[in-house]
């Protein structure tokens, strides 16, 4: 079964926001969303170039692609409860 939820973050190497972004999102997705999601990383610094295709300009940044509506978060992660409200997952939990 696929995940039902798919999220791809984008870091700028192992910077401190963007550790914290990452372990924020793990923490919230094994609370909230367990078993149902996926995420994929972008170094930006490894990869800029997409990171621009894809409209990042600012690390970290987070995008929930699936289910629609596509949503854009961009910071350290750091409240779950506004992030579950801005990802349109507030009754995930």
């Amino acid at each position: 079964m696929a995940a039902a939820f798919m999220f791809r973050l984008y870091l700028a190497g192992d910077s401190p926001n963007s550790t914290q972004a990452k372990a924020n999102l793990g923490a919230l997705c094994k609370r909230y969303l367990k078993g149902r999601y996926k995420i994929e990383i972008v170094d930006v610094a490894k990869e800029p170039n997409r990171a621009l295709t894809d409209g990042i300009y600012m690390t970290p940044s987070l995008l929930k692609l699936a289910p629609s509506p596509v949503r854009m978060i961009v910071g350290t992660l750091s409240r779950p409860e506004i992030l579950l409200e801005s990802l349109g997952l507030g009754n995930a939990g």
